[in-house]
């Protein structure tokens, strides 16, 4: 009975030294999972070290939230509305793959990024959002994705879970498509090459490589759920970067334009790809401009008085 007492007291002390872990620590906790594409299982791949300025910005107990004005390619037309960048850290469960409500060493931080679209399509509104959460320490692949559309005629969603391989489930309105589930090897995610840009776009992957477009795009334009062959530059021009992805099968190319100093702003990006169907479709181009840019603890700001923040976002 005193060695069972023992071993309580013991482990009570554990879960209380883990529970009083401070959020400098969780940025170094090592995590065993599967990192970047073609790295072997169970291997470790080193953490980048966070620079003080990488914390002091992004651990400062606020969101940074960008709104642009979104020219947006739909149905074979060009359609005007806003789109919204929310980026934040956070504690992220590894197993369970959703945000941790308590402090753990097992904790991964990520940065996590929901990006919203909404426009309108004749009598009948888009709305559109895309949540990645990638590890801030650039040594795996986004832990997880999600997706969900809304407009008149139904809702799709689809999430992709970082596991031994890529797990995705999608469900659709859509006969063709319904509900689904599979899986797919890893290989660069489009949608993590957004928080990749925030981090470290000097690591981006540049030359031909595999990559698997957003699931926006997947989604929206009914293409194949998979790996394309992606021709991507980094290039630099008047103190700003451009990262481009060409898909050649797909006919689409993708440019971010970010400051070339930290934390790398995003101030625009423009999507090329053939949109429409039938005598409707052409190639058009999607573009997307900053409007202003605030940090804010914005989970706090949901009275009447706080809408004022949102007429300064341009919103």
């Amino acid at each position: 009975m005193k060695l069972l007492k023992l071993k309580t007291t013991v482990y009570s002390i554990f879960v209380v030294a883990i529970f009083l872990t401070s959020c400098k620590e969780q940025t170094n906790t090592n995590s065993n999972t599967l990192a970047m594409a073609k790295i072997p299982l169970n291997e470790e791949v080193p953490k980048k070290q966070l620079s003080q300025e990488f914390k002091d910005y992004w651990y400062n107990g606020t969101a940074e939230i960008t709104s642009y004005k979104l020219e947006q390619a739909r149905y074979g037309e060009m359609r005007e509305g806003t789109a919204v960048m929310i980026y934040v850290t956070e504690p992220f469960l590894p197993d369970a793959q959703v945000k941790a409500d308590n402090s753990n060493k097992s904790n991964i931080p990520v940065l996590k990024l929901n990006s919203t679209k909404n426009y309108i399509t004749g009598i009948y509104p888009y709305s559109i959002m895309t949540s990645s959460f990638y590890p801030v320490h650039d040594n795996q692949h986004a832990l997880k994705l999600s997706f969900s559309s809304q407009e008149w005629c139904g809702h799709v969603y689809a999430q992709l879970n970082n596991k031994d391989d890529f797990e995705i489930m999608s469900h659709s309105y859509f006969e063709s498509e319904g509900d689904k589930q599979y899986h797919l090897d890893k290989a660069l995610l489009e949608n993590e090459i957004w928080n990749k840009v925030r981090i470290d776009p000097s690591d981006l992957p540049t030359g031909e490589i595999s990559m698997i477009p957003s699931l926006e795009f997947i989604r929206l334009t009914h293409k194949e759920f998979k790996a394309y062959k992606a021709i991507t530059s980094l290039s630099e021009a008047n103190g700003t970067k451009t990262y481009e992805i060409n898909y050649p099968e797909l006919e689409r190319t993708l440019k971010i334009n970010f400051e070339d100093k930290f934390p790398y702003l995003i101030e625009s990006w423009t999507d090329t790809f053939h949109d429409g169907y039938g005598a409707n479709k052409k190639v058009l181009t999607s573009k997307a401009t900053r409007i202003n840019r605030i940090t804010t603890p914005y989970w706090q700001q949901k009275s009447n008085k706080d809408l004022s923040l949102r007429d300064s976002l341009g919103l």
